[in-house]
């Protein structure tokens, strides 16, 4: 038998209160997904992208100001390789006027309302079919991810904990679908990177845990399920604990050190440790709890003229 718990915590007590907050959070991000939709940056909605090289680095809130009040509106300023070289992403109201004039006029006018002393070193555009490729793509990956994580759980597993494991994998794409939505957030290609990448860390702590289950399911012969839910949850509790405070402590760093260019992808795994962290615990195992998870779906496949063995 697996070795006793540290920690005797009676996560089970509290899962109807923990997936009625879930489908409170998840209404909410869908409603507010419908309603105002993401901020999607340039890489999706389509626009303009100018690389730019000062001698002493300018001052990126002067340059968002000078942008905003000029006609290309409101524009992503940030930081590219070093303090002195700038990366532009004006918004795609402006790129029809860029295509129709020459790249020099473009650049001529641009050139107004910047800081004096910026060398232009790049200008590319981004049209509105790439963008609407590129969010197809993101949409048909995560779906491919779900799918596939569906398949390796029911391989794994069983069907009912398989279904837990999507339930909560889909929550946790909502809630950081929901969070973007609602702060206005640019959503971008690292925003899409960070959600594929939760996908992957929330389903390795709800396989561990889950394994736990398994194990205890067929050594605890007569516990009931929620107490070896609960069992199970503490034993891999240190566990769960220490690997994601180890994370949250690096994406910290790249949320505060990383810059504005990553800033998205950062903010987003944040979200995703903690919101995989009550996933894993109070959607995956509290779902495969309340669809009747036993110790028979976890049994050997029994061959003909073989009893299996049942006893205490």
């Amino acid at each position: 038998m697996s070795a006793m718990p540290r920690t005797h915590i009676d996560f089970m007590k509290w899962r109807k209160v923990g997936l009625v907050l879930s489908t409170v959070a998840n209404l909410i991000a869908l409603i507010s997904l419908f309603t105002q939709g993401l901020n999607y940056s340039i890489e999706f909605t389509g626009g303009t992208v100018v690389e730019l090289a000062y001698k002493q680095a300018p001052d990126l809130n002067d340059i968002r100001e000078k942008l905003a009040h000029s006609p290309f509106g409101s524009s992503i300023v940030q930081n590219f390789g070093s303090p002195q070289d700038v990366l532009l992403r004006l918004p795609p109201s402006h790129d029809k006027n860029a295509k129709q004039a020459s790249a020099a006029d473009f650049t001529t006018e641009l050139m107004k309302v910047l800081p004096p002393g910026a060398e232009v070193r790049r200008v590319d555009f981004v049209g509105p079919q790439v963008g609407e490729e590129l969010a197809e793509q993101g949409i048909m990956a995560t779906a491919i991810a779900l799918f596939g994580i569906l398949i390796y759980v029911m391989a794994r597993f069983t069907f009912k904990f398989s279904v837990g494991a999507i339930v909560a994998t889909v929550h946790d794409v909502l809630v950081i679908m929901g969070f973007f939505s609602i702060s206005r957030m640019n959503f971008d290609l690292t925003a899409l990177a960070a959600v594929l990448a939760i996908l992957g860390y929330s389903l390795n702590d709800t396989v561990v845990i889950f394994d736990r289950i398994r194990e205890n399911f067929r050594s605890m012969r007569k516990a009931e399920p929620i107490e070896i839910m609960n069992v199970s949850l503490n034993q891999t509790l240190s566990r769960t604990i220490t690997t994601h405070l180890v994370t949250l402590i690096t994406v910290l760093s790249l949320v505060f050190l990383g810059g504005e260019m990553i800033r998205s992808f950062s903010i987003a795994l944040v979200i995703g440790i903690f919101v995989g962290t009550y996933s894993s615990i109070y959607v995956a195992s509290a779902m495969t709890l309340a669809l009747g998870a036993s110790r028979k779906d976890l049994l050997p496949v029994q061959k003909e003229g073989v009893a299996i063995d049942d006893r205490p």
